[in-house]
């Protein structure tokens, strides 16, 4: 048995979820897919994956084989392109994962000046505003926001952003617009339910600080939500300057409290544990800092 092309094949399994997707991944039979699993179970003398009617899942095992044998595919990978001097020349599959709006306003609309600079690269991308296990998605380098609450991860900071006090110019005409961070108390806030979300908010405007707790009719569980939600004249809420970055621009959306500051919004590149950060990831993580700069 070929270990690295049998490791390639239960990697594949895993990332698709199936034999038969794997197999058209791979261009082959999906007997084929099946056989080699069902050797390299064999070999290792354990079992790899679960069958059942929803499909394939992995065994805890089988999630170490997965990591470590994903590892050894980059590795290979890697030493491919250093010898044949191809450092600007990716090929194969990029899987990123990032939150949903920050993605679509400001990595979807520049995603096809990447795929020119590398035309044998494809690229999955993974949307979600909650944070995925790296790992089981095979993802290759997620971006994040915020506080990373995983100290284990292996992440590298590469953006930063003002978090401000946004609403429509609608909405502040028909309440009234606030002068300090106390006024929020009597108005409705749109709260976002996800890390870096939450009704308690603190400011500070030079030596003073002011830590007030919002409340409102509407809670949302994604960005895209609270953006719609807030368009929509239904409250103000606390988000990052990329979450509004067209309206902000257009005058659609009005920032307010502009002597008062809140911690910022810091942008992380977080890469899969164990494993050395493949060269697609590098050139993908670039090429994003390029874009925030």
């Amino acid at each position: 048995m070929d270990r690295l092309a049998a490791m390639e094949t239960f990697v594949c399994v895993v990332e698709t979820g199936s034999f038969s997707a794997a197999a058209r991944r791979l261009n082959v039979g999906q007997p084929a897919v099946s056989k080699t699993v069902a050797q390299l179970e064999e070999r290792l003398s354990v079992r790899l994956l679960m069958r059942s009617t929803r499909g394939l899942t992995p065994t805890e095992a089988g999630l170490a084989f997965f990591e470590r044998a994903k590892r050894v595919i980059d590795e290979a990978n890697e030493a491919d392109l250093a010898a044949r001097g191809a450092g600007t020349s990716l090929t194969g599959t990029l899987r990123i994962s990032a939150a949903v709006t920050f993605a679509r306003l400001h990595i979807l609309p520049h995603l096809g000046a990447f795929l020119d600079l590398h035309p044998q690269l494809d690229v999955d991308v993974i949307l979600d505003d909650r944070s995925v296990n790296l790992v089981e998605e095979g993802v290759d380098v997620s971006l994040r926001m915020g506080v990373l609450s995983d100290s284990n991860l292996i992440a590298r900071k590469i953006a930063e952003c003002r978090r401000l006090v946004v609403g429509t110019p609608a909405y502040f005409e028909r309440y009234g617009e606030p002068q300090s961070p106390a006024d929020l108390i009597n108005h409705q806030a749109v709260i976002y339910s996800q890390g870096g979300g939450g009704t308690s908010w603190s400011f500070n405007n030079g030596d003073a600080e002011q830590t007030i707790t919002v409340a409102g009719r509407v809670r949302v569980s994604a960005a895209e939500g609270v953006r719609i939600a807030v368009l929509s004249h239904l409250g103000f809420t606390l988000s990052s300057e990329w979450m509004f970055t067209p309206e902000l621009a257009s005058g659609e959306i009005k920032a307010v409290l502009p002597d008062w500051h809140l911690p910022g919004m810091d942008l992380w590149a977080v890469f899969p544990s164990g494993r050395m950060a493949s060269a697609k990831a590098r050139a993908f993580v670039s090429y994003v800092e390029q874009i925030m700069a």
